[in-house]
């Protein structure tokens, strides 16, 4: 019985990997006042090049350092059109969602479907167990036995907290997300501050799509990432736009995943289709405001214009 709950805590922490990454990528955009609902369309399109290039290059590695870099050049270009040129900030990031689709729809046909002869896919990334702290009981497992991916999740938790939170940067961050005219004033340049914080959170966000490729399935289907981008949106939300209470939050939505997966394996019976509507559900309750209203940062998608 231990057991079975200590795998369903592990791959719980496992599911939770893109949300929380994504969350972390929110929250960088949020804080220093720029609205990305675009995070689904970075993760799918890092994941389909990751895939790509790992398939035909051999090198995981190689696809990781691409996967990312893609999220971060799809998050320029979010950034450029917000910023620069003050459009719709969740306009622009729908665009990004509906340009990856697409993307991705023909860099799959082209390169992974029809290929006459596909080359062999690395696969994944193997599980990398920390020596000594794989060994503590509970823990152990469900902390210490992943792949490297899940480990920069963590690592990103309190690395994006002690950021916002402790160093100068942060407080320029928030200050520039909080009131923009203000920071202004006292020398903090708004539209660099900006454009840094949206480029760095498309990294993340490129990571997470690594994730789906490099670390779950081996693999890219169409869609892969089914709304988990959202999700992450949602766990940002809910954890009022701090590192800590989204990854609590991401643990939730993971937890909720995780189980309906168990239920799959263990309860055949049961239409998996309800089983799989738990996250989302429980996404539309959090949207909601059931769980307490969140307030997001006063200059939270509203353009500067310097004065």
């Amino acid at each position: 019985m231990l057991d079975t709950i200590v795998g369903l805590l592990a791959s719980t922490v496992i599911a939770a990997t893109p949300l929380a990454l994504g969350a972390y990528c929110g929250i960088f955009c949020e804080r220093s006042g720029v609205v990305n609902i675009g995070i689904e369309g970075m993760m799918l399109t890092a994941a389909c090049i990751s895939q790509i290039v790992a398939q035909y290059s051999g090198d995981l590695r190689l696809a990781l350092l691409t996967g990312i870099l893609t999220g971060g050049i799809l998050a320029f270009i979010h950034a450029v059109i917000s910023i620069r040129f003050k459009a719709e900030q969740i306009i622009s990031g729908t665009v990004i969602n509906i340009l990856a689709v697409g993307l991705t729809g023909h860099l799959y046909q082209r390169y992974l479907a029809f290929s006459a002869s596909p080359p062999q896919s690395p696969g994944t990334f193997p599980k990398v167990p920390i020596p000594l702290l794989q060994d503590i009981p509970i823990l152990g497992p469900i902390f210490f036995q992943h792949q490297p991916i899940v480990y920069a999740m963590l690592i990103l938790t309190f690395l994006t907290h002690f950021i916002l939170f402790y160093t100068p940067w942060g407080l320029r961050t928030r200050a520039v997300g909080e009131h923009p005219r203000a920071a202004d004033t006292v020398g903090i340049n708004v539209y660099r501050v900006r454009y840094i914080n949206v480029t760095l959170a498309g990294l993340i966000a490129g990571l997470a799509g690594c994730w789906f490729t490099l670390e779950w399935v081996g693999t890219f289907n169409l869609q892969m990432t089914s709304g988990k981008g959202f999700i992450a949106l949602a766990a940002m939300i809910f954890g009022k736009w701090s590192p800590f209470g989204s990854f609590a939050a991401a643990v939730i939505f993971g937890f909720a995943n995780a189980l309906q997966i168990n239920f799959q394996l263990n309860m055949p019976n049961i239409p998996y289709q309800f089983l799989t509507m738990a996250p989302y559900l429980l996404t539309m309750i959090v949207l909601a405001g059931v769980i307490g209203r969140a307030i997001p940062p006063a200059a939270d998608g509203q353009p500067y214009e310097k004065g």
